[in-house]
């Protein structure tokens, strides 16, 4: 077997365990099925299981046990932003990943725009401004994948700009996990150039409280609007 269709292989295995899990239906504590079971279940040879249940186990979604059972952490105690990271690429996953993702989400921007507008040089502020713009710019435009790219690089810029490292790593993972939630980046798109501009703008005059209520407001209507 090839070393692409070994990888194909593995990520199925993989995917199906990992849906499993985070859905509940393999519980914590609870052992998964032997390599030799899975192999058989899906067809596939006890490499690719041995290789999806490593991915698993950087996830912290299971625990292996050379000699024993591999078993099911519990990935709300255990996982982190990886467990994102994992679900990027799955076009449909669990409702509650995806509000607690846009929840974050806009917590962090919340934050991120009040520290921008109060930390943020003058150089800073000005892309910040320029940026809002320009994805303004572009709501009607039926460019979706340039609007969308324009509105991350905005946000990004916001980040950066309010000297929070913890945060930009974070939007990194929720980003990338965005984008590729079926539907959901549809939904959350965009559509009111005012709010962008009035964002960018109270940034730019070093304007924290307003920063962060247009934030607010922007933001947290993306968890309605994807519910």
């Amino acid at each position: 077997m090839s070393s692409g269709r070994s990888a194909t292989v593995s990520l199925r295995v993989h995917d199906a365990l990992r849906r499993q899990i985070l859905e509940g239906e393999l519980e914590p504590g609870s052992p998964v099925p032997s390599e030799r079971v899975l192999a058989e279940e899906f067809g596939v040879n006890r490499h690719a299981v041995r290789e999806a249940l490593k991915r698993l186990q950087q996830a912290s979604l299971v625990r292996i046990t050379h000699g024993g059972a591999t078993r099911v952490l519990d990935w709300r105690d255990t996982g982190g932003l990886e467990v994102l990271l994992d679900l990027a690429g799955d076009a449909n996953p669990p409702a509650e990943i995806i509000r607690s993702v846009l929840e974050m989400r806009a917590s962090i921007g919340v934050d991120a725009a009040r520290l921008c507008a109060e930390r943020a040089t003058q150089s800073e502020r000005d892309q910040v401004e320029a940026l809002a713009a320009r994805a303004a710019g572009l709501i009607g435009s039926g460019d979706d994948e340039l609007l969308d790219q324009a509105f991350a690089e905005f946000w990004m810029s916001i980040v950066v700009g309010s000297g929070n490292i913890a945060y930009r790593l974070s939007l990194n993972s929720l980003l990338a996990a965005l984008l590729t939630f079926g539907d959901v980046a549809d939904r959350i798109r965009p559509d009111d150039p005012e709010i962008i501009g009035r964002l960018g703008r109270a940034i730019g005059a070093v304007d924290p409280e307003t920063a962060a209520e247009v934030a607010a407001h922007m933001l947290r209507a993306d968890v309605e609007r994807a519910a």
